[in-house]
């Protein structure tokens, strides 16, 4: 936060007095912990994921500080999301105004990219030297960090690694800085615009985002969007003048490939757009790099394109998220998946068949109900009240869980007031059923409320 402690001394904006209020409150808490060294230190996979997850919260937290003290995201939740969305270069944005926001606030958020493009803790493994032998262990810290730039282990020092990364990443960065410059944007724009297009986050400090600046600088904006979404490993084979084995990586020739592709097709469809070739070919490069780099900068309401121009810039979404990170994407989806289930789980209960019990006057009615829409045998028991000695019908109904829903709807509307039972039915097999491999070797039994149940023969 120095940095952006710095812009508000240089743009005299009192703002700045949050940022020095979160730094302090850095030191007070963080001084402390760092005097106790452990004995262990370290890294293994385990590890390397707990110290990512539990850092991503705790600067996600002391991020969102500034934005809460200066008064310009009051609310506590919004400004959270604000930094995670700049840590993790997401993008996303609760803000309708960013031009409101104050220099040094603007520059923090766009901070926050830049940092978060690389990875917080690739950046401490850079500076702060881990034991564990020659630091093999701690490329799990770095794998387990890293939401921008495709990242390996290049050499055998992990902190070396680090440092060559960064090297890298920080030296596109002063070239994109300086290419801006050159088009006559101010340094305070360049330097934020640089941060937003090298974490690929797309955090912007214009409401238009890159719209209003000028052909030169949307250009240089489109080439570095490229740049940065190529692996580095590509580059450190350019700097250790490996030039044929940088050639021949094949995930870097798709991704230059497709961005051409749909360079030429977009271009082709969305011809009528636009007045000249020219901005035809800017605007839809632009887009285009925008897009699979998942940068999210704009410089034209796309929206407004054909149909298959849409498409195609639809499906470069999915590729750049695969292509970013796909790895991420199955956590993703097994996390969602594992959720679902255990949701389902403690709603419904672990077994997946169910018995269900319904006493109602309308008894055919109901069954006949269930036998056409759900598909479900039912069966008639006689059964007999122990204090009115009435006798009347009662349907069984075994079903799968996911027709239990249906089965209560032709219920309730048939008769909202009956009385109904759904029980957990273990082991069930037979027509319609899969057994479970022990099921004949199980004896269940089925307590029922009523004294005298006779099936009907």
């Amino acid at each position: 936060m120095l940095p952006s402690c710095l812009v508000a001394l240089i743009y005299q904006e009192s703002s700045g007095w949050s940022l020095v209020a979160a730094v302090l409150l850095c030191l007070l808490i963080g001084l402390p912990l760092v005097i106790r060294k452990p004995k262990n230190r370290v890294f293994y996979l385990r590890e390397g994921f707990t110290t990512t997850a539990l850092c991503w919260i705790v600067l996600s937290c002391v991020g969102a500080l500034p934005f809460v003290l200066s008064g310009y995201i009051p609310n506590p939740v919004d400004a959270l999301f604000e930094t995670v969305s700049g840590f993790t270069t997401t993008g996303a944005s609760i803000l309708t105004d960013v031009e409101a926001l104050p220099h040094c606030l603007l520059f923090w958020r766009s901070f926050t990219h830049w940092i978060g493009g690389m990875g917080v803790l690739v950046f401490i493994l850079c500076l702060l030297p881990l034991t564990g032998g020659d630091g093999g262990y701690h490329v799990n810290l770095m794998k387990a960090e890293s939401p921008g730039p495709s990242v390996s282990k290049l050499v055998p020092q992990v902190q070396s690694t680090a440092k060559i990364l960064y090297s890298i990443y920080l030296t596109l960065t002063v070239i994109e800085f300086v290419l801006l410059l050159f088009g006559k944007m101010s340094v305070f724009d360049a330097l934020t615009t640089s941060f937003g297009t090298a974490g690929t986050g797309g955090f912007g400090i214009k409401n238009d985002s890159i719209a209003g600046y000028s052909p030169y600088i949307q250009y240089v904006v489109t080439i570095f969007m490229i740049l940065f979404g190529i692996n580095f490993s590509a580059y450190f084979l350019l700097l250790s003048k490996k030039l044929r084995q940088a050639i021949h990586m094949e995930e870097v020739r798709w991704y230059l490939i497709i961005i051409f592709a749909s360079i030429v097709f977009i271009s082709f469809n969305a011809r009528a757009m636009f007045s000249t070739l020219e901005e035809t070919i800017r605007h839809v490069s632009f887009q285009v790099a925008s897009v699979i780099t998942t940068t999210g900068f704009a410089t034209t309401d796309f929206d407004l394109w054909p149909e298959f121009s849409r498409t195609i810039l639809v499906i470069l979404m999915f590729i750049g998220v695969f292509y970013f990170g796909l790895e991420a994407v199955l956590y993703t989806l097994l996390a969602f998946f594992v959720m679902f289930k255990t949701c389902n789980a403690f709603t419904d209960g672990f077994d997946y068949k169910k018995n269900i019990i319904i006493i109602s006057e309308h008894y055919e009615e109901i069954g006949n109900g269930i036998i056409e829409v759900i598909g479900r045998g039912v069966t008639y028991l006689y059964a007999e009240g122990a204090y009115t000695h009435q006798q009347r019908k009662v349907l069984l109904v075994v079903a799968k869980l996911t027709q239990v829903a249906k089965i209560k709807q032709i219920v309730r509307d048939i008769d909202p007031g009956c009385f109904m039972i759904i029980q957990d039915a273990n082991d069930v097999f037979g027509k319609g059923f899969t057994s479970k491999p022990s099921a004949h070797k199980k004896n269940k039994k089925i307590f029922c409320t009523v004294d005298t149940l006779k099936q009907k023969s």
